[in-house]
């Protein structure tokens, strides 16, 4: 109980965002024609904020299947370096763990990642109840959207830069979270440094490419020391 009410706990910001997330991409996707049963499929199977957005494009548009594939590949690839990250967390999940993978958004790994957590609460526990309680807010806010788009008459011009406005909002929470900013600081830089670079289209796999070398060169340093014992004594078992 104490650890499902501190997971409930830990999404609420998650819920606020999700909720008018999932609300504009309800709204997208009815707009253009799809209702909620549409988007209750889509949240619950494909579970990709901003790439549900683009797919709604996507659908309306009649892209191929091949076009769809390299766009998702193109804006989910960053997951490929959450992964990475998180194989010592989720390396004993037991059954979870598929579905741990699966549920891995932006705002999930915020919370996995944001610290410890308290005496009494169980981690493996937590980490499936925060997937699983952001997975359910982003399948009613989408719901919700397009009911309320089928009833309510709505420009959905705009709509697909509130993702956006989630990223900066979870960046600002990490920031006042957390004391040491390098990991920030180094993920703002190279990310500059690769939109200089390669521009404002071709800018994001080479960013994430660069900013795992960068973290994963610098990461004894940036290891606080307890969570450096953790992850020795872990490899030693």
């Amino acid at each position: 109980m104490k650890t499902a009410k501190y997971a409930l706990v830990r999404t609420l910001p998650v819920l606020a965002g999700y909720l008018v997330l999932g609300l504009g991409f309800g709204v997208l996707l009815e707009s253009k024609g799809y209702g909620a049963g549409w988007a209750f499929v889509m949240s619950t199977l494909i579970y990709a904020g901003s790439m549900q957005y683009m797919a709604v494009d996507l659908l309306a548009g009649g892209a191929s299947l091949i076009a769809a594939a390299l766009m998702t590949f193109t804006v989910n690839a960053r997951h490929l370096f959450y992964g990475i990250s998180m194989v010592e967390r989720y390396r004993d999940a037991g059954p979870a763990k598929p579905y741990l993978i699966f549920a891995l958004t932006d705002e999930t790994y915020s919370l996995v990642c944001s610290g410890g957590v308290p005496e009494g609460v169980d981690r493996k526990r937590y980490f499936f109840l925060v997937s699983l309680f952001d997975h359910l807010y982003w399948i009613a806010g989408s719901v919700l959207g397009a009911l309320v788009g089928a009833v309510l008459p709505f420009d959905s011009t705009g709509i697909d830069f509130s993702m956006t406005a989630l990223f900066l909002v979870v960046m600002t929470e990490q920031w006042r979270e957390n004391k040491d900013h390098r990991p920030a600081l180094v993920g703002l830089g190279v990310s500059v440094a690769c939109l200089v670079i390669f521009g404002a289209d071709e800018f994001l796999i080479p960013a994430m490419v660069g900013i795992a070398l960068v973290l994963t060169l610098l990461r004894r340093r940036l290891q606080p020391p307890a969570q450096e014992k953790e992850v020795t004594a872990d490899v030693r078992d």
